[in-house]
């Protein structure tokens, strides 16, 4: 059985302004923040107000490819223009999606797209640009419901966390 460790709002407004912060204080400095959805979308407009930056999303859960792979494609012919992309996930757990993400974006200019995440698993086969949190799987076993997720049925979540046992056993 999963251990669920909810993430208040308190708490994830503070991660929030710590990828806020962490932006702030770089030399790269984005001209879009893309949320990346299902799990980026809150994040990602909660660092735009906290940036004053623009935001655009993917919806790369749905797989639906006007809103996800076809999107992408726009995407990384913006960044040949010269604008910066920072796509925003909740977590980067076994860097599945934020791998996809990137071979979708082969075509984007180097240099011009990065990665945040609220939690960033070190163990992860992916790396990002700003987290405003680390975790070991190999010692974290938790499954994170962030306050968008707590709405959802319990077995919903249940279900979530059970897709890729190997994160939560």
């Amino acid at each position: 059985m999963p251990v669920f460790t909810a993430i208040d709002h308190n708490a994830f407004v503070a991660d929030v302004l710590t990828l806020a912060e962490a932006i702030r204080v770089d030399a790269w400095t984005p001209n879009y923040i893309i949320g990346i959805g299902r799990g980026g979308l809150v994040p990602a407009v909660y660092l735009s107000h906290a940036t004053g930056m623009g935001s655009l999303s993917v919806d790369w859960s749905s797989q639906v490819p006007e809103f996800a792979s076809a999107a992408l494609v726009r995407l990384a012919a913006r960044t040949r223009n010269g604008e910066r992309l920072l796509f925003v996930d909740d977590i980067n757990d076994s860097g599945m999606t934020i791998g996809r993400l990137r071979n979708a974006l082969a075509d984007a200019a180097p240099g011009h797209v990065r990665f945040a995440t609220l939690i960033d698993n070190i163990r992860s086969a992916q790396r990002v640009d700003y987290a405003a949190r680390t975790i070991d799987r190999d010692v974290t076993k938790d499954w994170f419901v962030f306050p968008w997720e707590a709405i959802a049925p319990a077995t919903a979540i249940a279900e979530d966390a059970a897709e890729v046992p190997g994160r939560i056993a």
